[in-house]
C-alpha cells in the first residue's frame, strides 16, 4: 500500500482515503447483506439510525433511509472529535462517514439469509473488522466512535468494552419498539462486533516486556531506535543457576509494536531471555500517537 500511494503529493492522506473506502465497503456489507435482512441493530450510531429509520416508517410513514439518519446523527459528535480527539482525525472521519453513507445508499440490499443468528454473528464479524481495520489506521466509523475513544484516553479502557456498554441502551430501546428477540439477535452481533474490533484494534492492547540481558546497551539501543518507548534499568541481577551477573530491563509496548520489538531483540541479543505479559493496565504515563 505505500509503494503505491508514495509518489503521490499527500501519499499519507491517500492511504487514509484508501482505509476509509474499505471500511465504508465493510459497514455497508454488513448492514445491507446481513443487519438488514435478520432485522438486526447494529451497535452506536448505525444502531440508532436504523432504530430512527425503522420508526420514521412506522409512526409517520416516511422512508427516512439508513444512510441520511447516520449522516445527520454524526453531525453533531465531530464537535467532540474536534475538541477532544484531534482535527486531521476528525476530518478523516467526517469522509469515512461521507462514504459509508454513500456505499449504503448504493450498495443493494442482499438477502444472503434471513436467519437472525447468522446474520448476527457474520454481520457482527464485518463490522467489527471494519471498525477495528480504521481504528488501527487513524480512522474512526464516527458516531460514538468519538466519545469511546476520548473515555478511552481517560480510563484506560479498550474500545470495545467501552462500545458495549454504550450498545446496552441501543438494545433496551430495540428491544422496547420492536421486541425482545430482536433485542437478543442484535446483542449477539454487537458482542461479535466489539471482540472482532478489540483483536483488529491492536494499538490499544499493552504488553509487559521484562529483558533479561548481558548486553543492555546494544538492547535499549535497538529498542529506542525503533519504537517511542521508556525503558527501566535494574543492574546486577543474578542467575540462580550459574550465578552470572545479568541486565534486567523492562518497558511496555502495545501488541501492534510487538514485531517491532522481536526485531529489534534479533539484531541487538538472540541470546537475551524475554518475557512478555499481556493486557496489562497502565496507570502512569504512557505514549500514544495522535490520531
Amino acid at each position: 500500500m505505500n509503494r503505491l500511494f508514495k509518489f503521490l503529493p499527500h501519499p499519507d492522506y491517500a492511504m487514509k482515503f484508501s482505509f476509509s473506502v474499505v471500511y465504508a465497503i465493510l459497514a455497508s456489507v454488513a448492514v445491507n447483506f446481513f443487519y438488514e435482512p435478520g432485522k438486526i441493530y447494529s451497535s452506536g450510531i448505525t444502531g440508532i439510525a436504523q432504530i430512527i429509520s425503522t420508526l420514521s416508517e412506522a409512526w409517520f410513514d416516511v422512508y427516512l433511509p439508513v444512510s441520511l439518519a447516520l449522516l445527520l446523527l454524526n453531525v453533531p459528535l465531530f464537535l467532540v472529535g474536534w475538541f477532544k480527539i484531534g482535527h486531521k482525525f476528525t476530518i478523516f472521519t467526517g469522509i469515512t462517514v461521507l462514504l459509508t453513507s454513500l456505499f449504503m445508499q448504493i450498495m443493494p440490499t442482499e438477502v444472503l439469509t434471513t436467519d437472525p443468528i447468522i446474520c448476527a454473528i457474520f454481520g457482527g464479524a464485518v463490522m467489527g473488522a471494519g471498525i477495528g481495520y480504521a481504528l488501527k489506521n487513524g480512522l474512526s466509523s464516527g458516531g460514538l466512535d468519538f466519545v469511546s475513544i476520548a473515555i478511552r484516553k481517560k480510563t484506560g479502557k479498550t474500545i470495545g468494552s467501552i462500545s458495549i456498554i454504550f450498545n446496552f441502551f441501543i438494545l433496551l430501546a430495540a428491544g422496547m419498539l420492536f421486541g425482545w428477540q430482536y433485542a437478543l439477535y442484535s446483542a449477539l452481533a454487537i458482542f461479535v462486533s466489539g471482540k472482532v474490533t478489540d483483536a483488529v484494534f491492536t494499538k490499544q492492547k499493552k504488553m509487559q516486556v521484562t529483558i533479561i540481558t548481558q548486553h543492555p546497551d546494544q538492547v535499549i539501543h535497538a529498542i529506542q531506535n525503533s519504537l517511542r518507548r521508556g525503558i527501566t534499568i535494574i543492574h546486577e541481577a543474578e542467575g540462580a543457576f550459574r550465578h552470572d551477573k545479568q541486565t534486567v530491563l523492562l518497558t511496555v509496548v502495545t501488541r501492534f509494536e510487538l514485531p517491532i520489538l522481536r526485531q529489534a531483540m534479533r539484531e541487538a541479543d538472540e541470546k537475551a531471555f524475554v518475557s512478555i505479559a499481556d493486557n496489562v493496565q497502565i496507570l502512569g504515563r504512557f505514549y500514544e500517537e495522535e490520531l
